[in-house]
């Protein structure tokens, strides 16, 4: 078999070939002169030296030789200077499939284009990528983003200092001293940003508020929701200018940006001091109710789930979960330090898999009384665990959150006492996976049900700059509302 440079996979023609002209170069040989020294035509030394062509070996080491250097000097992958790195980049670039679909005739790069030029083709070579990687971007993708997202809230037991520290030096700010965040304080912190509020009927309805920072304002809607706090869009909209947010740059980085959001919201509606004081005496007391919390800092009830879990393990020593459940049993957001098994698809990600039917995200569903809390204990294969759950209903439909401890902690819970109890032997497919061996029996081959397939299941993933947001209908609305 002839053995060829393509055997090192770790070789680029490209950088083989720049490095074979530098030496070229540098020992003062023609192109003729190097073809005439390895008895080859011109032609075919040009093709080596534009990376058009892997030598052999056995011709490598002839070209070696003719330049007075060994075969490791022109197998370095390093370019041999920074321009020469330039024009690798610039060529690779052309190459790609990215700049073939734009069906534009590659520029060839010669000593004549300057360096900006290069950069230029190469800038825009990237941000013609971004936005088709942007595109392209598959569930998978998000999911693996989503399950390395929750990655790192769990190495930081979901407490992030930087934006307690945001969020109280704000409050200070704005005068709040103690209390329940009102409508009013919230006006004032935004005012404070340089932020006008406008309430208007025509928010686009891809949208729960749009800022206009030229003019600053933040336009929200005349209408809310009876389950959405009426304080949260104009934190939202205004979180991201305190926390320096750019334009994501990908899935990952509007997911990440939106939990900060998220997070900042919380730490301002429930100030970490106020907050910690109200958990602690009530861990003192073995009475901490997420109602008692949500009702203290007049919140909704998934807002003052979501803050337990900030500040549960970092400033309560408590290992923690918390699930948000859709009535049909997929899991819309989870988070876990305490050990429990979430189920989770082969990249790791939990989000849109279905919960068991023993666990109380799912058994709420059944409980006739949705006013007062539900609690349970779940055994599993990786031991007790204790919950609270309520109902929430959304446009979507109703919603399950939970918040959940393992047997150890639950001593310092309202509910402990109750007497619920399920076993789960998930992910075992007898639990509930699989149908019952009589049903199944009764049943395979003889039913034929039609899907409620949601539009998202066959929609791809939300495209643009923040997914699921038409653009153009933000624009317009803002160049119809500017002053």
């Amino acid at each position: 078999m002839t053995e060829t440079v393509e055997d090192d996979a770790n070789i680029d023609a490209l950088t083989l070939g720049r490095r074979i002209r530098s030496y070229r170069i540098a020992r003062g040989l023609t192109l003729e002169a190097l073809a005439t020294a390895i008895d080859r035509a011109p032609s075919q030394v040009s093709t080596i030296e534009n990376g058009n062509r892997e030598p052999r070996l056995a011709l490598l080491r002839t070209i070696a030789a003719a330049l007075g250097v060994t075969v490791d000097d022109l197998l370095d992958p390093t370019p041999p200077d920074e321009r020469a790195a330039l024009e690798i980049a610039v060529e690779r670039a052309q190459r790609g499939p990215v700049f073939a679909a734009l069906g534009i005739e590659p520029t060839r790069v010669s000593k004549a284009q300057s360096d900006a030029s290069l950069r230029a083709i190469l800038t825009l070579h990237q941000e013609v990528e971004r936005l088709h990687r942007e595109r392209a971007a598959t569930p998978e993708e998000a999911r693996r983003a989503n399950a390395e997202l929750r990655a790192t809230m769990r190495a930081r037991d979901n407490y992030f200092g930087e934006l307690e520290a945001i969020a109280g030096e704000l409050l200070t700010t704005v005068g709040h001293s103690g209390g329940p965040v009102s409508q009013q304080v919230v006006a004032d912190m935004a005012d404070h940003l340089g932020y006008s509020l406008h309430y208007v009927g025509d928010l686009p309805h891809s949208t729960r508020s749009v800022t206009d920072k030229r003019n600053g304002r933040i336009y929200l809607p005349t209408e809310t929701s009876a389950s959405r706090d009426s304080r949260s869009p104009i934190l939202q909209a205004f979180a991201s200018h305190l926390l320096g947010h750019d334009e994501p740059r990908n899935y990952a980085d509007f997911l990440r940006q939106r939990v900060e959001t998220n997070y900042l919201t919380a730490a301002i509606l429930l100030p970490e001091r106020a907050a910690v004081a109200f958990l602690a005496e009530a861990k003192n007391f073995r009475r901490i109710s997420m109602e008692d919390l949500r009702d203290a800092f007049a919140v909704s009830y998934e807002t003052a789930a979501h803050r337990f879990t900030n500040l549960a393990t970092a400033r309560l020593g408590i290992p923690v979960h918390f699930m948000k459940v859709h009535e049909s049993g997929t899991i819309i957001k989870a988070y876990e330090n305490d050990s429990v098994a979430f189920p989770s698809d082969a990249l790791g990600a939990v989000e849109g898999t279905p919960v068991c039917r023993s666990w109380t995200a799912r058994t709420v569903f059944d409980v006739a009384d949705r006013f007062s809390p539900y609690y349970q204990y779940t055994d599993t294969p990786r031991g007790t665990f204790w919950c609270t759950s309520r109902i929430e209903k959304a446009k979507e439909g109703d919603y399950s959150v939970s918040v959940g401890v393992p047997f150890a902690d639950v001593k310092w819970f309202r509910g402990r006492e109750t007497t619920a109890r399920a076993v789960s032997r998930c992910p075992d497919e007898s639990c509930c996976r699989r149908a019952p061996a009589a049903l199944a029996e009764r049943w395979a081959g003889q039913s034929w049900p039609s899907a409620r397939t949601p539009t998202s299941l066959l929609a791809a993933l939300p495209t643009g700059t923040f997914p699921g947001v038409d653009a153009t209908e933000v624009y317009t609305f803002l160049e119809r509302h500017q002053p």
